[in-house]
C-alpha cells in the first residue's frame, strides 16, 4: 500500500470510540481522491499492552516487588498470576465480545482487586440501581485503573487511559522541558508506540504524516511520533494540527520544534491538509500554503495564503471511519452516573450540526478564534444523509454531536427529518439551556432518540452569568432542565468557579442552586471545573474590564493559550476545588442532599443566601408563553379511534367524541364536544410528521373555522387538548 496521507491520532484520548478528527479529514479527502489511511495509535497501544502478552512483558519489566514500591505495587506485583490469566477475557468482555462474563465478574471473586476497589465499600448501594453489565463494567474499569497506576508508578509517570505526559504539554509557554523528554531514552510506553508505527510506516508508505493533537495529552507522544519519522524517513513530510494547536500554538517561534514536525496548521484542517498534499507532491508553491507554520532560514514563517478559501460544511464529505480497529474499542464505566457514562461507554459516531457557536458571547469562551466565530450550520437533511452513510459503514447507530452548541431550531429539523425517515438512532449533543427548549420540543427530540444533553451552566448566580453574557438565568436553565428530564432526556451541566470578582459567598449560593436542582430531580450529572483565563477569551484580551490583572504580558516562544491571573475583588478560588467536587460526586449519586453545605469544606464558609426552596418555587412559576401563529404543530403519535358515547345529565343527553390514541405505554383518551372531534381526527393527518411541510397554528386555525367552527382559541386552550402533547400533538 502506498499513500498519499497517513493521519494519526497519537496516544491517548478516549478509549470507547475515535477521536473523530481524522475522520473528518479522510472523509474529507475522499471527496477530492486523495488516498489515505488511519490510525488511533490511543487504542493500539493500549491493546497491546493491555493482553497476556503485553501484561507478562510489563511485570518482566518491573520485576519483582521490593521496599521502593507502594504496598499497592507490590500487592499487584505478587497477583501477577492472576492478572495475567484474567486480562484477555477482562478486555474481551469490554469490547462486547463475551457478555457472560458480566456475571463472574460481578461476584467479586474473580478479579483481583487493588486500591482503586477500596473506594466500592462507599460505591455499593449504588449497584442496586444497576443491571449486572453495568456492574461489571464498573469493576472491570477499576482493574484496568489499578493496572494504570501500577504502570505510572512502576515503569513510566506519564502514563494515563485518557492523556499522556499532560503536565508536559499543557500551556508549556517555554518548550525547554519538553525537549529535555524528548531526548531521553523512550519510556516503556514509548518503545511500544514506536514499534507500531515502524510497523504502519513499512505498510501505509505515506508521502505526508499527519498528526491530530487535540488535547495536551496528545502533544507528547505526536512529537515522539515526529521524531522517529523524521529520523527514519526523511523523505517523509510531517504536519501537525488539531485543537491544540489551534488554541496554543498561535504565536509559535521556537524553531526547535521543527526538528520534529515539517509543518503546522491552524483551524479548519481541510484547506491547509489540501494545499500541503499538493506542496509535497510539487504541484504547489510554499508561498500558497495556507495557515501554515514553517521553519525557512532558521526562522519559524506562517504562510496564510487569504486568495484560498475555506471549504463550506456541506462540502467536506462525510466522516469516514475505515482503517479504525472499531470493534476493539473499549466500553469502561468509572463513574456510576448514567449521563457520565456516555463519555465512556459504547461506540458514538461523531458528527456536528453546525460549526462555530451560534451564541458567540460568553466572555470566558475563545469566541475570537475561527472555530468559535464562524457559525456556519448543516441542513438537517445533509445531517441525515451523513447518519445513514455512517450506520452503514459502523453498524452503530449512537451519534455524539460535538458542537459547541447545538442550535435548537437546527435540532427541531433534524428530530423531524429523522422521524420521517424513520431512522433508529439515539444521540446526544452540547446545548445552551436557552428558553427554545420548550417542553413539546424536548418531548420531540425525545421521539426522535435524543437520549443526553450537555450544557454550560457554569456559575449558578445571575449577577455573574450576565458578567459571563451567557444569556441564561439560574430560574431559566431550571425550567429547561425540567423540560428536559421529565421528556425522558438526561442532563449534564458543565459548572465553574473561580470566575473574575466571584465572591466565597457567590460560591456557596452556586453550589447550593445546583443541591437544589439534584433535589428536585432536574439535573441528573455535573462537572465543576475552575475557571482558566485564555489569551483569546474576551477576558484575557481586556482583563481590567473584569477587575482582574494578568500575571505576565510576555507571551512565550511556544504555547500560548492560559493566563496566569490575579483576582483581587474574589475569593481564594482554589481551596473551593476539593468540597465542591466531592458534595457533587455524592449529589449525582443521590446522596447526601441533605448535608449542610459548610460539611464539604474543611474551612469556614459563609452561609448560603439563597432560600431552600428558590428552585421549587422557580419551576412552579406559570409560563405564559401566548399563542404564536407561526408555530409549527406536528402530529408525531399514532392516529386515534374515534366514538361517538351519548352522555346524560338531569335528564338530558348528547352526543361525545370519545378519542383514543394508543402509545407505546398505554392508551390516552379524551372527550370532546361531536363535530369537534369529528374534525380534530379528519385533520390529524395532515398534521402528521410524515408530511413534507407542516402546518402552522394560523392554518390549523383557518382549517378549524372553514369547517363551521366557533372560537377556535376556547377550543384549542381547553383541557382535553392541553393534554394531547403526551397522545403526540406538539407544538413547536
Amino acid at each position: 500500500m502506498s499513500v498519499s496521507v497517513f493521519l494519526i491520532t497519537p496516544p491517548f484520548t478516549q478509549l470507547n470510540t475515535p477521536y473523530p478528527a481524522t475522520a473528518y479529514l479522510k472523509g474529507f479527502l475522499n471527496t477530492k481522491g486523495i488516498s489515505a489511511f488511519q490510525a488511533d495509535f490511543g487504542i493500539e497501544v493500549t491493546i497491546r499492552i493491555f493482553c497476556k502478552k503485553g501484561l507478562t512483558e510489563l511485570f518482566n519489566t518491573i520485576g519483582p516487588g521490593h521496599a521502593d514500591h507502594s504496598e499497592n505495587a507490590r500487592r499487584m506485583i505478587t497477583l501477577r498470576d492472576n492478572y495475567i490469566q484474567t486480562i484477555d477475557d477482562v478486555i474481551g468482555f469490554l469490547q462486547g465480545r463475551n457478555p457472560t462474563l458480566a456475571h463472574l465478574i460481578s461476584k467479586r471473586d474473580f478479579l483481583p482487586e487493588a486500591s482503586r476497589f477500596e473506594q466500592l465499600d462507599d460505591l455499593v448501594w449504588a449497584f442496586g440501581n444497576m443491571g449486572t453489565q453495568d456492574k461489571a463494567k464498573h469493576l472491570a474499569t477499576m482493574y484496568l485503573e489499578d493496572l494504570s497506576d501500577l504502570i505510572k508508578e512502576c515503569v513510566d509517570e506519564h502514563f494515563g487511559f485518557s492523556r499522556y505526559a499532560e503536565k508536559l504539554g499543557r500551556s508549556a509557554n517555554s518548550f525547554d522541558e519538553l525537549y529535555e523528554s524528548l531526548q531521553q531514552e523512550y519510556t516503556y510506553i514509548d518503545t511500544i508506540l514506536i514499534s507500531l508505527l515502524r510497523e504502519r510506516m513499512e505498510s501505509v508508505q505515506p508521502r505526508l504524516v499527519a498528526l491530530s493533537v487535540p488535547f495536551p495529552g496528545n502533544l507528547y507522544t505526536s512529537l515522539r511520533c515526529g521524531q522517529w519519522i523524521k529520523k527514519n524517513y526523511p523523505e517523509v513530510k510531517v504536519a501537525m494540527g488539531g485543537g491544540f494547536a489551534n488554541t496554543e500554538l498561535r504565536s509559535l517561534s521556537d524553531p526547535r520544534v521543527f526538528e520534529f514536525y515539517d509543518f503546522i496548521t491552524l483551524d479548519d484542517g481541510e484547506a491547509p491538509l489540501e494545499n500541503l498534499v499538493a506542496h509535497v507532491e510539487g504541484r504547489l508553491a510554499e508561498s500558497e500554503l495556507k495557515r501554515t507554520f514553517l521553519l525557512k532560514d532558521g526562522e519559524v514563517r506562517y504562510i496564510n495564503n487569504q486568495a484560498c478559501a475555506d471549504y463550506k460544511q456541506g462540502q467536506v464529505g462525510t466522516p469516514d471511519y475505515s482503517d479504525f480497529l472499531l470493534d476493539q474499542y473499549i466500553n469502561a464505566i468509572e463513574i456510576i452516573n448514567p449521563m457520565h457514562s456516555l463519555w465512556s461507554d459504547g461506540r458514538w459516531n461523531k458528527l456536528t450540526m453546525a460549526h462555530g457557536c451560534y451564541w458567540g458571547k460568553c466572555t470566558f469562551c475563545d469566541i475570537s478564534l475561527d472555530y468559535i466565530r464562524l457559525y456556519e450550520p448543516v441542513t438537517a437533511s445533509l445531517i441525515c444523509d451523513r447518519m445513514e452513510e455512517l450506520i452503514a459503514q459502523t453498524g452503530q447507530n449512537g451519534f455524539h454531536f460535538v458542537d459547541e452548541a447545538a442550535p435548537p431550531a437546527l435540532m427541531r429539523a433534524l428530530a423531524l427529518e429523522i422521524l420521517r425517515r424513520k431512522l433508529v438512532v439515539s444521540w446526544w449533543t452540547n446545548i445552551r439551556f436557552e428558553k427554545s427548549f420548550t417542553r413539546d420540543l424536548c418531548l420531540l427530540l425525545k421521539a426522535s432518540g435524543c437520549i443526553g444533553v450537555s450544557g454550560g451552566l457554569e456559575v449558578a448566580s445571575d449577577r455573574l452569568l450576565a458578567l459571563i453574557k451567557k444569556g441564561i438565568t439560574v430560574a431559566q436553565v431550571a425550567k429547561v432542565n425540567r423540560n428536559f428530564t421529565e421528556a425522558g432526556i438526561m442532563v449534564h451541566a458543565y459548572l465553574m468557579y473561580g470566575f473574575p470578582t466571584q465572591t466565597a459567598q457567590e460560591t456557596i449560593d452556586s453550589l447550593e442552586m445546583v443541591r437544589q436542582m439534584f433535589e428536585a430531580g432536574i439535573l441528573q450529572s455535573a462537572f465543576w471545573h475552575q475557571f482558566t483565563m485564555t489569551a483569546h477569551s474576551p477576558v484575557g484580551l481586556e482583563p481590567e474590564k473584569f477587575k482582574v490583572k494578568r500575571v505576565s504580558e510576555l507571551a512565550g516562544s511556544f504555547a500560548n493559550n492560559d493566563l496566569e491571573h490575579i483576582d483581587p475583588t474574589g475569593a481564594v478560588h482554589e481551596s473551593f476545588g476539593y468540597g465542591l467536587k466531592k458534595s457533587l460526586l455524592n449529589y449525582m449519586h443521590g446522596a447526601c442532599l441533605d448535608f449542610p453545605l459548610q460539611k464539604w469544606f474543611d474551612f469556614k464558609v459563609p452561609k448560603t443566601s439563597i432560600a431552600p426552596d428558590h428552585i421549587r418555587k422557580a419551576l412552579e412559576e406559570e409560563e405564559y408563553s401566548g399563542i404564536n401563529p407561526n408555530s409549527k404543530i406536528v402530529f408525531i403519535g399514532n392516529l386515534p379511534d374515534l366514538q361517538m358515547v351519548t352522555k346524560s345529565k338531569k335528564g338530558q343527553q348528547w352526543e361525545m367524541a370519545e378519542i383514543s390514541f394508543q402509545n407505546k405505554r398505554g392508551t390516552h383518551t379524551i372527550r370532546l364536544q361531536e363535530e369537534e372531534g369529528k374534525w380534530l381526527t379528519k385533520v390529524l393527518p395532515s398534521l402528521s410528521v410524515d408530511r413534507p411541510k407542516q402546518w402552522t397554528l394560523q392554518e390549523v386555525k383557518a382549517d378549524y373555522e372553514a369547517s363551521g367552527l366557533d372560537d377556535f382559541e376556547l377550543f384549542w386552550d381547553n383541557k382535553p387538548m392541553n393534554t394531547l402533547f403526551k397522545a403526540g400533538l406538539l407544538r413547536l
